[in-house]
């Protein structure tokens, strides 16, 4: 007991159930609560910036090869834009099938909010895209700044002071994830408290098929994807329960950012490919705000019984798979992409958006873990490749026994690693000396 009561995890769940009680029974005071998930997620996203400049431009400068990191960042792109498009395949494949939008009415539609997206849909281009992103930028001159101390001769001082930095940045983010309940019982009370359970039975269906869609591309698609790094996909999860737990009680994916980096580390993926990976992934690997797109896509032209051709169909997807890519950088960005999809298609009424407004908090929630997941496994998958993964921390970081693998010639956290050979011998060193 004495143990549990110290494990985050578990005062994160209860938090969450504590937060849909006070939701469900007292709205009007669980509506007051949304402050608390608001400034936590404000104070996480103070640690994102700097952990990202920490972290790459310290395994960049200590990495030796500058080549690999244009390899890695050329491979991450190819990643992005393949699995994304499987997901958006995947959406309307699953939408297509199930059909979430036969028979819902339009009697009651509210159009009084969906003026603002559309108007930020129109306003919205990849000028200000790029402007406004702020990690984007901080990962350039990350870059930047990484190649140029790798070529400085006197970076020594400089790299053991970002070191001490990055050391006082991530015990900083470990005392503020120590708030992680006031934020995620905050934020889950409010979503209950204004939105309500009720808000969800018209739309039921496409709640369920949205909620199961991603669940099948997890298990079925990422996972495979991490069973070809010899991993389990149960075991990366159950190794990352305690972010999942905080991005679904604030349903937001960069409330997990931090954590997601440190612990992909830990588990032995290389400095500088969590570094590139993850905050870019942020931006243009967004999985399940993918399938949400062409989900509710085409859920509205069922509700409106517009019969989209092969040709418009392929249009849609064409149009998302553009337009999702900057879905990171825009407040509302659901909302904004959808707006602007529809919009371009014109042939589906914009109106409908107003049906997506009560569930779309609820559906957020599943966006916002399925990217979370999505990038994770990108970071492994991409570090296996790159021989940037040591399977033995691995192992030891998911609780299992994996079988061994012959490492192939990388770095893990910007040191060099070696073949199998030099790799065992160097561990039977340590035996060595410890005896």
């Amino acid at each position: 007991m004495k143990k549990l009561t110290r494990n985050l995890t578990f005062w994160v769940l209860l938090a969450i159930v504590a937060g849909a009680l006070l939701g469900h029974f007292a709205p009007a005071r669980a509506v007051l609560m949304e402050p608390l998930g608001k400034r936590f997620i404000d104070v996480v996203k103070l640690f994102i910036n700097p952990i990202i400049f920490l972290t790459i431009t310290l395994g960049i400068s200590t990495m030796g090869d500058l080549k690999k990191v244009g390899r890695i960042g050329g491979k991450a792109l190819l990643y992005f834009e393949i699995v994304t498009t499987l997901a958006l395949l995947i959406g309307v494949g699953v939408a297509a099938l199930v059909r979430p939008g036969a028979g819902v009415s339009t009697g009651r539609l509210d159009t009084g909010k969906v003026g603002e997206f559309t108007k930020r849909a129109s306003e919205f281009s990849w000028g200000h895209f790029l402007a406004d992103n702020l990690t984007l930028q901080v990962l350039l001159v990350a870059i930047v700044l990484g190649i140029v101390l790798s070529k400085y001769a006197g970076r020594k001082p400089i790299i053991h002071f970002l070191k001490e930095a990055s050391k006082y940045v991530f015990r900083g983010l470990h005392l503020v994830m120590l708030l992680a309940p006031i934020g995620a019982f905050g934020g889950m009370a409010f979503t209950i408290g204004k939105y309500g359970i009720a808000t969800l039975l018209p739309l039921g269906k496409l709640m369920v098929t949205v909620y199961l869609t991603m669940g099948v591309f997890v298990f079925a698609v990422l996972g495979a994807i991490l069973r070809s790094c010899n991993i389990g996909v149960w075991s990366f999860l159950k190794y990352l329960k305690a972010e999942l737990l905080i991005v679904l009680g604030t349903s937001s994916s960069e409330a997990g950012l931090p954590g997601l980096m440190e612990k992909l580390e830990r588990m032995g993926c290389a400095q500088p490919v969590v570094g590139l990976v993850v905050p870019t992934g942020y931006s243009f690997n967004l999985d399940g705000t993918t399938i949400y797109l062409s989900l509710s896509t085409l859920f509205l032209a069922q509700v409106f019984h517009v019969d989209l051709s092969g040709a418009q169909i392929l249009t849609m997807m064409g149009i998302l798979m553009v337009t999702s890519k900057g879905a990171a950088g825009v407040a509302g960005s659901g909302f904004v992409v959808l707006a602007s999809t529809l919009t371009a298609m014109k042939v589906i009424p914009v109106e409908g958006l107003a049906l997506l407004l009560g569930v779309d908090r609820f559906m957020s929630e599943a966006r916002s873990i399925t990217n979370f997941i999505g990038n994770g496994v990108a970071t492994v998958f991409l570090a296996h490749h790159e021989g940037a993964l040591d399977h033995e921390m691995a192992a030891e970081a998911l609780g299992k026994r994996l079988k061994p693998l012959r490492f192939r010639r990388g770095y893990t956290s910007g040191e060099y690693l070696g073949d199998a050979a030099e790799h065992a011998s160097e561990v039977a060193r340590l035996l060595n000396n410890k005896k």
